[in-house]
């Protein structure tokens, strides 16, 4: 059954992708060259072949050279742009997760947190990213804690966990307050300690909504770390790829699409690492069966 599942999610995956090629090139096909306006607002994109290149195109940009003259595909610098915007979003991504569910453990816990707390982290979501991560990246080389110097990649990795631990710590919330009254007050009666029923009851009972919180965790460790390349050129990852790219848009259009899609696919690997992290550690878990 699960083989099952695994091959239908591919297949309705690739048909996704497959659904979004055939719109992007039936839009290019039908559109208007040079965009459509109404009442002098533009409203519609341009579907030349600057602005939209073929997805054969893009495509089959990855087994050219980076540049000409250039004996490096394109491909092998995009995949070790990724590989480096990877690492730095998992740092983001355990920094964020660890204090996403504390957060969530401690709002759970004394309901008064949950009051102080959880609105508070709602309105650390409406700040701009990309004006936070000038701020934060300057700390790199003139922070010291101890014989700790701050390195600039470490920002990057925070302004991922900034955008990881709200997700995270909302779902786990929700998780860790949804175990049946009854079964909570089962463990009250065998004299169970708030600590043994964490573990016992609220954590198993957590697991549904915690995937997928750590899912949207992940996807925004990753966007967190791109935006903050983007914004201050760190070298290395795939945000500066993203840059650099965009540059020779209008002599390269389908350069740019090698860099783009290699971010989307660090998005997906991320949250493809927490569903298989998922598979393995709850493989031996009951299943539930309907009556």
């Amino acid at each position: 059954m699960t083989l099952r599942r695994a091959a239908y999610r591919t297949f309705m995956f690739v048909m996704a992708l497959a659904l979004v090629a055939a719109l992007w090139e039936g839009y290019k096909l039908v559109g208007p060259k040079d965009g459509g306006s109404l009442f002098g607002v533009s409203i519609l994109p341009r579907s030349n072949d600057t602005a939209m290149p073929h997805v054969w195109d893009m495509l089959s940009r990855y087994a050219r050279a980076e540049r000409r003259g250039s004996d490096t595909q394109i491909w092998q610098v995009v995949l070790s742009g990724a590989w480096y915007s990877l690492r730095l979003s998992l740092v983001g991504f355990v920094l964020g997760g660890s204090i996403g569910v504390g957060l969530a453990i401690l709002m759970a816990r004394f309901k008064r947190a949950e009051q102080g707390l959880l609105p508070y982290l709602v309105i650390s979501q409406t700040v701009p990213l990309i004006a936070l991560a000038p701020l934060v990246v300057a700390w790199g080389g003139k922070l010291e804690i101890g014989a700790f110097v701050w390195p600039r990649w470490l920002s990057a990795s925070v302004l991922g966990a900034f955008l990881a631990f709200f997700p995270i710590s909302v779902g786990s919330l929700r998780g860790l307050t949804s175990a049946p009254g009854a079964a909570v007050e089962l463990m009250s009666s065998y004299a169970a300690t708030w600590r043994q029923t964490l573990w016992k009851l609220r954590f198993p009972a957590a697991v549904p909504f915690m995937v997928p919180a750590f899912k949207l965790g992940a996807s925004g460790a990753v966007i967190g770390v791109v935006v903050a390349e983007i914004s201050t050129g760190l070298k290395g990852g795939i945000g500066r790829l993203i840059i650099e790219y965009a540059r020779e848009a209008t002599a390269d259009p389908a350069k740019v699409f090698t860099a783009v899609f290699g971010a989307a696919a660090l998005g997906l690997t991320m949250a493809g690492l927490v569903a298989l992290v998922d598979l393995v550690v709850m493989r031996n878990r009951p299943k539930e069966v309907a009556a």
